[in-house]
This record gives C-alpha cells, structure tokens and sequence, in this order.
C-alpha cells in the first residue's frame, strides 16, 4: 500500500489494522517521503513514528519510504524496484493506480473494509482542523494525538503551513 500518511488517521488506522490482520506481510509505501510543505507537514521519521504507533499490535509489516521523483515512468520503475511481487498494490490515488496498473493487482484501499467498517476522513480534513486550530484529535487515534501534541507538531503545522493550507482551501 502506499500513500502520504499526512497525518495518518482513523480511515487509515482502519484500513492498515485489516489489511495486517488478514495478511502474512504487509508493504507499506510511505510517499512523498522526500517532501516537506503543507500537503507533506510530516517528517519521514515523524510519519514512520505515527504508522508504528497505529501498528504496535503488528510485526508482519515493513515501511518503505517513496520519494517524489515527478517523473511518472521513473517513479514507477522506482517502485516496481521497492516493492518487487506484491499479490496486490492497494492505492487510494488514480495517478499512482494509472501508473502501476500494468505491474501489479491493483485495490482501492476501501475494498479491504465492509461499508459499516469504513471511517470517512482523509488527511486534508485532518490539516485543515489543525491549522484552525480545531477539535484534530477526534480525526487520529489517541496515541497519534498524543505523538503529535507531544513534540508540538500540531504548532510546527500552524506556524509554518497554517495560512497556506486555510488559504488554499478557500481557493478550492
């Protein structure tokens, strides 16, 4: 699987936990890890941190960081390179399905969860509440809520992204 991770949160924690329960080795693709703006506020270490906490009842995984190249057939080749034979690559992204559909099976992440299982929140929801400063907690697990106010990487968002990403999305 592979995706940003910015921060993960509870549609996330939902997803992995499945997809750890039912399989013998999970690949996890952390994307973009070479980047750092408002879309990406998040270390590598910071998010590899945050994934091992949604995962601490699991060993059956490993963390892969995926650069940004921004060269679709070179990123491709980089990661049929990383992941080698995978039964399936489960991506909630097009661009990424588009690019890999003629290497691996490819999954919507919400095909592993039954309708009821299903959390309705993605990352911008989650950096939006963030920048404004608002009730963020309830969108990530406690223990990501904790990591996160811990090391004030909630603040860090704020100062350093806050305006940028309340500005966008007056735009969108």
């Amino acid at each position: 699987m592979v995706a940003r991770w910015q921060p993960p949160h509870l549609g996330h924690a939902a997803i992995l936990q499945k997809l750890c329960s039912i399989s013998n080795q999970v690949f996890i693709g952390i994307g973009s890890s070479n980047t750092y703006n408002y879309r990406c506020p998040f270390k590598l270490e910071e998010t590899s941190t945050m994934l091992k906490l949604v995962l601490r009842d699991f060993s059956n995984y490993t963390l892969i960081p995926v650069p940004d190249l921004h060269n679709g057939p070179k990123w491709r080749l980089m990661l049929k390179e990383l992941f080698q034979e995978l039964d399936t690559l489960f991506t909630a992204n097009p661009y990424v399905a588009s690019l890999m559909q003629a290497d691996y099976n490819i999954q919507h992440p919400l095909t592993l969860l039954a309708p009821h299982e299903q959390i309705k929140v993605e990352g911008q929801m989650v950096r939006k509440k963030i920048a404004q400063n608002g009730n963020w907690q309830t969108l990530v697990t406690p223990e990501i809520a904790d990591y996160i106010i811990e090391h004030q990487l909630d603040s860090r968002f704020r100062k350093e992204f806050g305006l940028q990403t309340l500005a966008i999305e007056t735009l969108i």
